[in-house]
């Protein structure tokens, strides 16, 4: 019975300590993808410097010819601290020191380095009582790579949603020193100062549960270093970060930590959006939206009396919010909930797969294309799907950047679309919170105005919509390649304007 205990407390510890290591990957590859972008580099580099830290974790391991059972203690102990603080870490060094690479690298490095020592001393550890435990060494790795698993699926589908970045480190430390105290509990006579470690054990475990219980609040502090107005809300959804802010009458909506409007003048995007495809429309009785889930263009659409309303948006956290908050109905006139609005929270790209549904004007108010999960919705299939679900005189749009800062980013949209077969016109005007915002119109045939916009806009008029159609020459460039799924320049493009005009 001993011996089945011991085996059983060994392969838990190994199965914590796994789980916890790859939960430490992902914050630090979510976090630095949320705080400077480009998620594929980040993921990629986090992982490269992992995997070579575990490689170099795992040939110091046989230097330690000493006290293995306080040498793993520590390195346990030391994996704690560090995993569990490295989201706090990496926001902080975001937001006061100039290089936040260095100290995500710095993480990356420490923390696969004490992985990499792990399982080399337990199992040097295990070897030496391999009589009495009789435990072989691919029950170590079994546990190991089990542990794996768990903290890779457990991380995107229950603790990041449910806990947010903060909270998951912290748990995630508190389980790594659970696992040391086990040990240390159960082989203290192997430990020359066993009350040392147990006292620095509890300690750290006490201060990782009182993190947990005060990540909130260290939440809110971080963010307001963020934002640079008061924020109002945060709410981690199972897909993003939202964040609200205010400043005097002015509030702002991010996502991910992008702005995705301002009460100061989101009518003028949402105006051009929407009105400018509209009048171009032969018909306004259909109307299918994908993403836009602050409910901002289904206000402008709502406007017209013919017109029904699909909105397909992922994320339920974003349109529960912007259909129930009083400070955002109040902006979008409660446009998520009106009987001529039907809300459907799936992907873009797998409903337009699974539809036959024809619409009279299609709107695509998507988030940038800063990841891969973005980018689908801006590749050439992406477009063909849409194009096959217009009618004969259905117009599409697609808000598609700035064609200032982004230009290439921009060109590429309207080439892409181009490439299946589409008319497309491309217009853009001045958004203060975005600067030179772009937008592409396409449809089968060649478009014309064919309707006049309603009356209560506030920018958009008959008159100075035309002077949307003329882009200057620091606004244009030939130098692109169609968007395919196969090939995503889109990525590129965008991240190359990120980097440039940071």
């Amino acid at each position: 019975m001993g011996e089945k205990n011991e085996y059983r407390l060994l392969m838990l510890t190994t199965l914590l300590i796994s789980g916890c290591s790859m939960v430490y990957e992902l914050i630090i590859s979510a976090v630095s993808s949320y705080l400077v972008g480009d998620s594929t580099l980040q993921y990629s580099v986090t992982i490269g410097l992992y995997m070579c830290a575990l490689g170099v974790g795992s040939f110091l391991s046989k230097y330690v010819r000493k006290d293995l059972w306080g040498a793993f203690a520590k390195v346990e102990i030391c994996i704690g601290v560090i995993g569990g603080t490295c989201s706090l870490v990496l926001f902080l060094s975001n937001l006061f020191l100039a290089s936040y690479e260095i100290v995500m690298y710095a993480e990356i490095l420490a923390i696969g380095t004490l992985a990499g020592l792990e399982i080399p001393l337990l199992t040097r550890l295990i070897e030496e009582d391999r009589k009495e435990l009789r435990l072989t060494l691919s029950s170590i790795f079994s546990f190991d790579y089990i542990g794996g698993l768990i903290g890779s699926v457990a991380f995107p589908m229950l603790l990041l949603p449910h806990l947010g970045y903060f909270a998951t480190c912290f748990l995630a430390g508190s389980l790594n020193l659970t696992a040391s105290a086990l040990i240390i509990m159960k082989y203290g006579k192997n430990l020359k100062r066993p009350r040392l470690y147990r006292g620095a054990v509890f300690i750290l475990l006490i201060c990782m549960i009182c993190g947990m219980v005060m990540s909130e609040n260290i939440s809110d502090l971080i963010e307001g270093g963020l934002y640079r107005d008061r924020v109002i809300l945060s709410r981690q959804t199972a897909y993003q970060k939202i964040v609200v802010t205010k400043h005097k009458d002015d509030m702002r909506l991010y996502i991910d930590g992008n702005c995705q409007f301002s009460t100061a003048d989101e009518y003028r995007y949402h105006e051009a959006l929407v009105h400018v495809p509209m009048s171009y429309a032969q018909k306004r009785e259909k109307v299918l939206v994908l993403g836009g889930g602050d409910g901002l263009a289904g206000r402008e659409l709502l406007k017209y009396p013919e017109c029904h309303i699909t909105l397909i948006d992922l994320d339920p956290g974003m349109t529960v919010l912007c259909s129930t908050d009083p400070q955002i109905t109040a902006i979008n006139g409660g446009s998520l909930t009106d009987s001529r609005m039907t809300v459907i929270n799936m992907d873009a790209y797998e409903y337009l797969e699974r539809s036959d549904e024809l619409f009279d004007v299609i709107i695509v108010d998507l988030p940038d294309p800063n990841n891969e999960a973005l980018n689908k919705l801006y590749t050439n299939v992406f477009y063909r799907m849409c194009a096959s679900h217009l009618t004969d005189g259905g117009v599409l749009n697609v808000q598609s950047t700035s064609p200032y800062y982004a230009k290439k980013a921009y060109w590429c949209v309207a080439k892409t679309m181009e490439s299946e077969g589409l008319n497309v016109r491309s217009y853009h005007l001045q958004v203060p919170a975005f600067g030179d915002w772009g937008f592409h119109m396409a449809s089968k045939e060649a478009l014309s105005q064919k309707a006049p916009i309603p009356s209560d806009t506030r920018y958009l008029t008959e008159d100075n919509m035309d002077a949307l159609f003329v882009f200057g020459k620091d606004e244009q460039t030939d130098d692109i390649e169609i968007n395919r799924l196969t090939k995503p320049v889109m990525i590129q493009y965008y991240n190359e304007a990120v980097r440039e005009w940071e």
